[in-house]
C-alpha cells in the first residue's frame, strides 16, 4: 500500500484487512508513506503501534512523492530481493476497503490457475454497486466512441468498449485495475517492476499488457470484493465531484503507454480519433445544451499533450514533485494511492 496525503484512509484500510491478512497464512502488510510532506508519517506510526498492527505491518518512508509506480516499486524491489520472496504481491490501494473474504479469494484462485500471471478485485461503490474493474484495450474507435459519447453509435461500437459489461463470474481480461491487482512473483521476474516512467496513471493497463505478452493470463475475480473510494490523493475522477482539470502527468502517462506499447502510428490514430469524436461532442452539448461535465479545458490540455504537438519520442513523465522542487512551478503534485 502506498500512501499520499490520505492517512485516514490509510488506517481504515489496514483495519479493514486486518482479519483478511490473518486468514492467509505468512501474508504480511507494506505501507509505502510516499513524501506526504503532512503529518502522515506520524499518524500512520501512531495507528500501527496503538492498534498492534506492528506484527503484520511493517512501514516504510520515502522523503519525494515517487508516484504510485514509484512508491510500489519502493516495496517490491526489496521483497523480491530478500531472502523470504513471497508467492504473490497484492498491490492495493489506500482508498480501499476490503470485504471480507477479498484476499483469500484471490490467493484461492491463483493456487488453482498457475497460468494466471495477474488477477483483479471487483470493485464497487461503498453501497455495493459495482465499478468497472475488468477492460479491454484502449483502440483507435474505443478513443472515438468515448470522445464522441453518442448512444446509437456506442452501441454500434459496443464490441471494442474498453468497459464491458461487469461479469458476475471469473472470466479473462484484457487488463484490471491496479486499486487491486494481485501479481504472481514470477510475473516480476520475468517482466520486471512497474513502469516509472509512466509515474502514476496508465500503470495497470501497461504491465498487464507486458505480462500478456510474456504469456501470463489476467483474470478478473469478481468473488473477491473491494469498495473503492477513487481519486482521493489526486483529486480526480473523484465520484460525485466534479472533475479538477486534468494534470499533465496523467497526459503524459497516456502518450508513453500508447507510444512504448503500440508505435507511433497507432499513437497518433488513438489521438486523433479522440480528438474528433470528443470536438463533435464539444459542439453537440453546446447546440443542445447539455450541462458541460467535462474537466476544464480538456480539450485544449489533450490537443496540446498529444503526439502532434510533443513528437513521438517515448519520454518519461515528469515528476511534478520534482518539478515544482526544482522551481517550476507546476504544483499539480499526487499519486493514484
Amino acid at each position: 500500500m502506498v500512501n499520499y496525503r490520505v492517512a485516514d484512509l490509510t488506517i481504515d484500510c489496514l483495519r479493514s484487512i486486518r482479519d483478511e491478512v490473518q486468514a492467509v497464512p505468512a501474508a504480511r502488510v507494506v505501507v509505502c508513506e510516499n513524501g506526504s510532506e503532512d503529518d502522515s508519517e506520524e499518524r500512520l506510526r501512531r495507528a500501527i503501534r496503538e492498534q498492534g498492527w506492528g506484527q503484520w505491518v511493517e512501514f516504510r518512508t520515502v522523503g519525494t512523492n515517487l508516484g504510485f509506480t514509484g512508491g510500489n516499486n519502493a516495496i517490491l524491489g526489496p521483497a523480491l530481493e530478500s531472502g523470504d520472496r513471497p508467492e504473490y504481491f497484492l498491490l492495493l490501494n489506500a482508498d480501499t476497503i476490503v470485504r471480507p473474504g477479498a484476499l483469500k479469494e484471490l490467493v484461492d484462485f491463483m493456487d488453482a490457475h498457475p497460468r494466471v500471471g495477474v488477477a483483479g478485485s471487483r470493485l464497487e461503490n461503498p453501497d455495493g454497486s459495482p465499478q468497472c474493474s475488468a477492460f479491454r484495450y484502449q483502440n483507435p474507435i474505443s478513443e472515438f466512441d468515448g470522445g464522441l459519447r453518442l448512444g446509437f453509435v456506442s452501441r454500434l461500437l459496443s464490441r471494442w468498449w474498453v468497459c464491458p459489461p461487469i461479469s458476475e463470474v471469473a472470466c479473462p481480461a484484457e487488463w484490471v485495475s491496479g486499486a487491486s491487482m494481485i501479481v504472481r512473483r514470477q510475473v516480476f521476474e520475468g517482466i520486471g517492476l512497474l513502469d516509472e516512467g509512466l509515474y502514476t496513471y496508465f500503470d495497470d493497463i501497461d504491465f498487464c499488457l507486458r505480462a500478456r505478452r510474456a504469456g501470463w493470463a489476467t483474470w478478473y475475480v469478481p468473488s473477491s470484493r473491494v469498495v473503492h473510494l477513487g481519486g482521493m490523493s489526486t483529486g480526480i475522477d473523484r465520484k460525485g465531484v466534479r472533475p479538477k482539470r486534468k494534470p499533465d502527468y496523467w497526459f503524459q502517462a497516456r502518450r508513453r503507454h500508447f507510444l512504448k506499447n503500440h508505435g507511433p502510428v497507432y499513437a497518433a490514430l488513438c489521438d486523433a480519433a479522440f480528438l474528433a469524436g470528443f470536438s463533435l461532442w464539444r459542439v453537440r452539448r453546446v447546440i443542445q445544451r447539455k450541462p458541460d461535465l467535462d474537466p476544464p479545458h480538456l480539450l485544449w490540455d489533450f490537443f496540446r499533450n498529444s503526439v502532434f504537438c510533443t513528437g513521438f519520442r517515448v519520454r518519461e513523465v515528469a515528476n511534478p514533485a520534482l518539478v515544482h522542487s526544482a522551481g517550476g512551478g507546476n504544483d499539480r503534485k499526487g499519486t493514484k494511492a
